[in-house]
């Protein structure tokens, strides 16, 4: 194996145990509401669920909860960071 495959396989085991977690809780954000994933990160990071603001925290998570039919997109909505529209996301109904 390439060091390549071992440090992605060791970063990969590092944060499998905070991933589930984390799902956990982005449920619990998108609870009766409608969402983008910028907008849940902002959540985490309030909540102190994670150290620092970044997207990446939670839209991950999102394609994972959305393979698993836990959510859904439900729309789009101008993003004024980015200028571009970005999916809203809601709870799997």
């Amino acid at each position: 194996m390439n060091v390549t495959m071992q440090t992605r396989r060791e970063s990969y085991h590092a944060v499998k145990p905070v991933t589930g977690q984390r799902c956990k809780i982005i449920l619990e954000i998108l609870h009766g509401r409608q969402m983008t994933a910028g907008e849940i990160a902002q959540e985490l990071f309030n909540m102190g669920a994670t150290p620092f603001y970044e997207r990446n925290f939670a839209a991950p998570r999102l394609t994972e909860l959305k393979a698993e039919g836990k959510v859904k997109t439900v729309g789009k909505r101008y993003c004024e960071k980015t200028g571009r529209n970005i999916a809203v996301w809601a709870i799997a109904t």
